[in-house]
């Protein structure tokens, strides 16, 4: 790796980082236009191609997405293609870079659409090779806790023991037998994409996709329906049918993956909440709804 590779300023700028990777691996990114800069940034190089800029120290992850979409694929389910004819990622300094095929124009999946892929994807017998980890969804919420200041101690101390409560009650659950199967990890209606030009729904986003119970994939667009009033009774009603009949909103753990679920969501913003005011306030306020404070169904703004 070349000094210029680990300059410190070269990789806080996501630009910077896809120019270098491109002059590793040989592809052209001098047209790359920006589609969107989140955690990880992703660029449009061409009529084809997208590359999608990780965080530093996201290696690992960047190359699980990558043996995730070819595993997927050779499956038979449709998901976002990873260039097969370079070897993936491509890291500058600590910073991995990732190369995919565009896809075509298209909308998020409909709920019915989604219980269909994830269907698909829970009945996939766990591979040997790759491996996928065990997703933990508690990992990382400790860390966002502690680090949101935003927030008044009180409602941090209250914070840290809803985690502890809600990861004792998984750890009881899945010491009942709980069964593992691949999962998203991430499963909502805008990580399931249809072409508007017809095509069958493509899965994105594999930053999560791990091993662990069915039901941390389907809880999502559960409490869509029953905590935020998002989707219709017909529309959530189809999602259970086309994901083969099973609705975990009758599960007796529901409520501790629902909250699990909403904890994440709450603990996302509040990693945002130091540096933007608007998320402070949304923060809080998804705060006073897990305690309570305020009643379902929430309306929480999106981040």
């Amino acid at each position: 790796m070349s000094e210029v590779d680990m300059d410190p300023v070269l990789c806080g700028d996501p630009r910077k980082v896809l120019e270098a990777a491109g002059r590793k691996a040989g592809v052209p990114t001098a047209e790359a236009t920006l589609i969107r800069d989140g955690a990880n940034v992703l660029y449009q190089l061409n009529d084809e191609v997208v590359a999608r800029v990780g965080p530093s120290g996201s290696e690992r992850v960047a190359a699980r997405q990558v043996r995730a979409s070819h595993w997927l694929f050779q499956a038979g389910i449709p998901v976002v293609r990873a260039l097969a004819a370079i070897d993936q990622p491509t890291v500058v300094g600590d910073r991995p870079v990732t190369w995919w095929v565009r896809l075509p124009e298209h909308r998020h999946a409909t709920p019915a659409e989604l219980g269909e892929v994830l269907a698909r994807l829970h009945a996939l017998d766990v591979p040997e090779s790759p491996s996928f980890p065990i997703v933990d969804p508690f990992g990382g919420i400790l860390d966002s806790i502690e680090g949101g200041t935003a927030l008044a101690e009180k409602d941090r101390v209250w914070l840290r023991d809803l985690a502890e409560r809600l990861s004792n009650e998984y750890t009881a659950l899945a010491s009942l037998g709980l069964p593992k199967c691949v999962i998203h990890g991430d499963a909502w209606q805008g990580n399931v994409v249809v072409p508007t030009d017809g095509g069958a729904p493509v899965l994105l986003d594999l930053d999560h996709i791990g091993v662990g119970p069915r039901e941390w994939d389907l809880v999502s667009l559960a409490v869509d329906y029953t905590d935020f009033d998002r989707i219709s009774e017909p529309d959530y009603q189809a999602f259970v049918r086309t994901y083969g009949g099973y609705d975990m909103t009758t599960w007796p753990g529901y409520r501790t993956l629902a909250t699990a679920r909403e904890l994440r969501w709450t603990a996302f913003v509040l990693g945002k909440a130091n540096t933007g005011q608007k998320a402070a306030e949304e923060a809080r306020h998804r705060v006073a709804c897990l305690r309570g404070e305020i009643n379902r169904p929430w309306s929480w703004s999106a981040f």
